[in-house]
């Protein structure tokens, strides 16, 4: 018998851990001679105020979206990847490619080959620290973050050796052509009457994400594939008794793991920056592994913890330009959310637990 209700688990942990965070948060930023309610009002004004802002916190939304479901895929085979950064710049690489040396008629065409391209590259990144798991027993968490390094020193190569212009002196390839241009969601919503902040990043890389969501779940909790995922990660003695391959499912998991990853370039890739540069993930792959232990590796928590650190950051960017709080102090705010929610998950969920056996005897 379940020690709370699925609701508790899901929705009240978190928002304990959250509230907790906040206030430690706060204890903080009137450490240093600030004042904590001002700077929440700054923080949801500059991402929540205007649709410029929405446009910002939905733009890092979506990144994490695709990193956050990346390790939730991961975590349910009981798979710890946090390789997302590494995959993330290979599909970079991939998008590129498709990009720049394809002449795509329409950005539609031109974004279904990107998502393939990511997709594939990202795979291909995962493959391998996967396979050395499965068959050489390599702790994936190692392997993982090494090939991190490994992606960013070849992403490097590639863009100052092979992908730079004739004559630049900038590390990035060319700008893509008009014709994949994603279009934003201030053009998107224009039509239906709504007017959208032309200025902000936002584009249909989100309802690419939000659709992953929907194809995450379904995949997991409707699919005998997503069974055996979820039975491998709760025991993997009774899954061989089952019948079910340690190899085929971590090979899988990694690759479906990697591929979501690699899928992020899209957003970041082809629809803000229209071009490969360095650091073009800014470290959304790990932002991913906080997103998913959040959102209790459920697609629809990792799409509502993905707003919320798109919120802290489009708000902690505000807030480090008009108030004198500095920005180191909004990664702190950060990585409180990010302890509570995760290394201190059990400081909020034991007592809980106590407290829903006790009403529970007391109603028997």
């Amino acid at each position: 018998m379940d020690k709370m209700p699925q609701w508790a688990d899901v929705v009240l942990i978190p928002l304990i851990s959250l509230i907790l965070a906040a206030i430690l948060s706060a204890l903080v930023i009137l450490g240093i001679g600030e004042d904590p309610v001002a700077a929440v009002n700054m923080m949801v004004s500059g991402a929540l105020g205007s649709t410029y802002g929405w446009g910002y916190t939905l733009y890092y939304a979506t990144n994490f979206m695709f990193t956050g479901l990346a390790v939730a895929v991961a975590f349910h085979a009981r798979l710890f990847n946090i390789g997302g950064e590494g995959q993330a710049m290979l599909g970079g690489l991939g998008v590129a490619l498709v990009c720049l040396y394809v002449p795509w008629p329409h950005w539609s065409i031109a974004l279904l080959a990107a998502c393939g391209a990511a997709m594939l590259f990202g795979a291909i990144w995962a493959a391998i620290p996967a396979y050395l798991q499965a068959r050489r027993g390599s702790h994936i968490v190692i392997t993982t973050i090494m090939f991190n390094f490994i992606a960013a020193a070849l992403l490097n190569y590639m863009l100052v050796n092979v992908m730079r212009p004739v004559g630049s002196m900038d590390p990035a390839s060319a700008r893509f052509a008009e014709t994949v241009h994603l279009p934003t969601l201030h053009e998107l919503l224009v039509p239906i009457g709504i007017n959208f902040s032309k200025a902000a990043p936002a584009n249909v890389s989100l309802l690419v994400a939000v659709l992953a969501c929907v194809v995450v779940w379904a995949l997991i909790w409707r699919t005998r594939l997503g069974y055996e995922i979820r039975a491998y990660g709760h025991s993997e003695t009774g899954a061989l008794y089952a019948g079910i391959s340690p190899y085929k499912i971590t090979m899988v998991a990694m690759l479906i793991s990697g591929a979501l990853a690699g899928l992020m370039a899209i957003n970041n890739v082809m629809g803000e920056a229209e071009r490969l540069v360095l650091n073009s993930t800014e470290g959304a792959g790990f932002i991913g592994i906080a997103v998913a232990l959040m959102g209790r590796s459920h697609p629809f928590g990792v799409f509502l913890a993905a707003i919320l650190f798109g919120f802290l950051y489009q708000g902690g960017a505000e807030l480090a330009l008009w108030t004198n709080i500095p920005r180191e102090l909004i990664v702190v705010i950060q990585a409180l959310v990010i302890l509570f929610t995760g290394a201190l998950d059990n400081m909020v969920r034991m007592p809980l637990e106590k407290i829903f056996l006790a009403l529970r005897k007391g109603k028997a």
